[in-house]
């Protein structure tokens, strides 16, 4: 199936999920703007007018920024890689063939995508074959503009039920926003005007379907931005219409897809800068804390959906789409100049830190579709057992134009919106140091002075930042520095002295008349901690100020395609990655130590080149396998038992990792600590028999239970079939407790005519339990079956399947006398 074809599909099942009552983690309650336009000076760019709420914060315009560093370094490989050389690889940009050129041909997300981020690559590298390449494509966009308004393929004013889809135009209006910016090219107001009059002159129930509906926030900030500049009413009228009219973020969750949600939930937010009621900022918090209290309980920042986020499938191993990855960094940036809050930035940079660079190969060449915290093998295989939310590969790197589609297109955005988002204006006629790397930035302040500040940093490797002001004479202004949430103890020295500040929110902020060459040195202590997520088996990530370490697996790298200028890669490991940390229970993070390496590659986000690593100890999980298809099994319970002897770990930042392990078990010699089993099964053919750990402490409903994972040995019927707990070490047990899957009125899944337990014995046979009795079949109930002690290294239930039918099981748990239910 054609990846538009599933992901339409998938909108339609996404169901809406109130908010009203809904218990989410305290994460960040929203907090106001930390400063307001100061009298007499006013912004020096374009800033909302009223009735818009004002934002604290400002883009600056393109080019403004520099990057340097490591930054730079991985946005040269992006210009030599798969966005920076996309005409080379996608027919979908094919100048002659597009809808985008030639508006009688076909047209879609995919060169808007790839616009996109190409040019904002152009305008913070100036790279001259890139920014002409833009304005080659920004040229033929604008030709195709018709006096209604419309413009692109003109198939699409009809593809979607009859109307317009106005899905595919978003990009390009970001694109064309940031060209102007860039250009002043006086084409473009005139060319968003004639857009969004043509969008107002349709019915409201436009916005109501599609992919626009879950995703109008980016249309909002465009009419945002035309009304700055033309003060035409007519576009917040269009603002009502669109937030009135298209998904409900405010009271509910209205997708469970994961690029809806990275770029829906902000919308609220959006429509309260004209609504001017704090209550929609709310609502976006409400959402966030939503869908990460109940899917993004893991370290990098984002949320558990390999395509849409399902109920059961939290664990780390289910990976986050890359489209996802980038689109949730630009709402966090919008997010940090709507409201100048800190923590939308802290978010930011968890992505761009420890996740992004992860969701392509070192040379950029290729990406993959998911990144996982927990992801062992790379391999271009489709996963057949239901582990993922779709069936076809999507985990080798590869350019992907047709496998992935989406990904490799819309990705290039993440490094140039990063860059360009690290230094931000103030209203108050100031500079804020938002997002931290070695960069320079040329602005107006004050008076209109314009200044240049040179950053020197190698942040996030390292906690100082220094910054150097030149100008041509003395100005006043405020310099906000963002405090990272996870800083205790920041500090800011001026001249070798510490530096008078003010805290505003999350900010430290130096107000004083500025001379050239003034420096300032800004100091974030990194600390080593190690965060517990009790709603993923009370695993553990270890963390070092913004970086998140991962385990070093050594990774085996296979060229399995492609061409040597594009070539395709799986990744396998070559050592072992099934370990359980070794913690100081008083005081954890005293379990590990950070190292500086010898190290001095441009590219740090690889094994070889990171400059920093932390040593560890841990012990061998041998219950923590992959299944049939080389996927991860989900986590169990921690402490976790293991007798295996303790060795020597190195952990490097996630961001380093390809094959990743970085939400750990904690290990544990105890007799009382959870014995891990490893399952497997007869027959698996869509559903994995690892949903049984999944449901460790699930509480099915009913046998027919859709909200939680499941095990069926479908397509077999009739047929006599097994499942199978198998353990490192002998376990005592004296009661098992199955939960039968039967979907009568549904499907061809019934309770078994009938079954037994067996167990492993000491020679290695199978063995009937002794003293069994009572195999029950009901169903919408656990059957119990209790028996004397026996002491084994395997359990397996053998069902003899209906004539006709095949089965299930949704829930097996086995009970250890004094010890815990696993």
């Amino acid at each position: 199936m054609e990846r538009r074809t599933f992901l339409t599909g998938s909108m339609s099942v996404a169901g809406a999920v109130a908010l009203t009552g809904t218990a989410a983690p305290a994460q960040a309650a929203p907090s106001p703007s930390p400063l307001a336009a100061a009298p007499g000076t006013g912004p020096h760019y374009t800033a909302n007018r009223a009735p818009l709420r004002q934002e604290p914060f400002l883009r600056l315009p393109p080019g403004s920024i520099t990057p340097k560093g490591w930054l730079r370094t991985q946005l040269d490989l992006q210009l030599d890689g798969l966005n920076g050389r996309m005409p080379e690889m996608s027919d979908y940009l094919d100048a002659g063939t597009s809808g985008w050129s030639v508006p009688e041909r076909d047209g879609w997300e995919e060169l808007p995508y790839w616009l996109r981020g190409f040019g904002d690559l152009g305008y913070v590298t100036q790279d001259s074959r890139t920014l002409e390449l833009t304005r080659t494509w920004i040229d033929r966009i604008l030709a195709t503009r018709q006096p209604d308004g419309f413009f692109g393929p003109a198939g699409l004013r009809t593809s979607l039920n009859g109307g317009p889809d106005f899905w595919p135009h978003m990009p390009v209006l970001d694109a064309l926003r940031t060209w102007h910016e860039y250009s002043g090219d006086d084409r473009v107001v005139p060319a968003l005007t004639g857009w969004l009059k043509y969008l107002h002159a349709q019915p409201g129930t436009l916005f109501g379907q599609g992919w626009g509906s879950a995703r109008v926030g980016d249309t909002i900030d465009t009419a945002y931005w035309l009304y700055n500049r033309t003060g035409d009413d007519w576009l917040l009228d269009l603002v009502r219409t669109m937030h009135a009219h298209s998904a409900d973020y405010t009271h509910t969750i209205p997708t469970w897809h994961n690029v809806n949600l990275a770029q829906g939930f902000r919308e609220p937010a959006q429509y309260g800068v004209l609504a001017g009621d704090p209550s929609f900022l709310a609502a976006t918090h409400r959402v966030y804390d939503t869908v990460m209290g109940g899917y993004g309980q893991f370290p990098g920042g984002g949320f558990a959906a390999d395509e849409n986020a399902r109920p059961g499938y939290h664990d780390p191993r289910q990976g986050f789409e890359t489209c996802g990855i980038v689109e949730f960094m630009h709402s966090h940036q919008i997010l940090t100049r709507i409201t100048g809050d800190t923590v939308w930035a802290d978010r930011c940079e968890d992505l761009a830190v420890n996740t992004l660079p992860a969701a392509f190969d070192p040379q950029q060449k290729g990406t993959h579709y998911v990144t996982a915290a927990n992801g062992i093998q790379l391999d271009n295989v489709a996963k057949s057992h239901g582990q993922f939310n779709n069936s076809f590969a999507m985990q080798a790197y590869m350019p992907g134009i047709h496998q992935y589609r989406c990904c490799p297109h819309n990705y290039g955005m993440g490094w140039p919106y990063y860059a360009e988002e690290m230094w931000l204006a103030s209203i108050d006629g100031g500079l804020c140091a938002s997002l931290y790397a070695e960069s320079s930035v040329r602005a107006k302040v004050g008076d209109g002075t314009t200044v240049t500040v040179t950053e020197r940093t190698d942040y996030p490797f390292d906690d100082t930042v220094t910054l150097t002001v030149s100008t041509p004479r003395a100005v006043d202004f405020p310099l906000y520095l963002r405090v990272p949430g996870w800083c205790e103890e920041p500090s800011v020295r001026l001249g070798g002295r510490p530096a008078p500040v003010r805290r505003s929110g999350g900010y430290l902020v130096v107000d004083r008349r500025w001379h050239d060459r003034d420096q300032i040195v800004l100091r974030l202590p990194m600390r080593t901690t190690v965060r517990t997520w009790g709603a993923n088996e009370d695993s553990v990530s270890v963390h070092h100020g913004p970086l998140v370490y991962s385990l070093r697996i050594e990774e085996k790298w296979q060229r399995s395609g492609g061409s040597s200028a594009w070539p395709e890669y799986e990744v396998r490991p070559a050592s072992p990655w099934n370990y359980a940390l070794e913690l100081d229970r008083q005081a954890p993070a005293r379990s590990f130590t950070v190292e500086r390496t010898r190290a001095r590659a441009a590219n740090p986000f690889t094994q070889s080149g990171t400059p920093v690593v932390m040593r560890a100890k841990g012990r061998r999980l041998t219950g923590w396998v992959s299944d049939d298809q080389d996927v991860v099994a989900p986590l169990q319970q921690s402490p976790a038992r293991t007798t295996e002897p303790v060795e020597h770990l190195t952990l490097i930042p996630a961001a380093a990792a390809r094959l990743r392990i970085t939400s750990f078990p904690t290990a544990s010699t105890a007799a009382k600590a959870l014995q891990w089993a490893a399952v497997t099964a007869s027959f698996s053919g869509v559903d994995s028999p690892q949903a049984l750990l999944m449901n460790a402490a699930a509480e099915p409903s009913s046998s027919y239970d859709q909200t939680i994972p499941r095990f069926t040995w479908w397509d077999r019927t009739g047929t006599e079939e097994w499942i199978q707990y198998s353990y490192a070490e002998p376990v005592r047990v004296n009661a098992v407790s199955v939960y039968w899957y039967d979907d009568s009125g549904h499907g061809a899944c019934r309770v078994p005519d009938s079954w037994r337990l067996e167990h492993l014995s000491a020679d290695g046979r199978w063995q009937p339990v002794d003293g069994a009795d009572g195999y029950g079949v009901a169903t919408d109930r656990f059957n119990q079956l209790s028996f004397p002690t026996l002491t084994t290294t395997a359990l397996r239930i053998t069902a003899r399947l209906r004539a006709g039918f095949s089965g299930g099981v949704l829930a097996w748990r086995t009970t250890q006398p004094d010890g815990p239910r696993a």
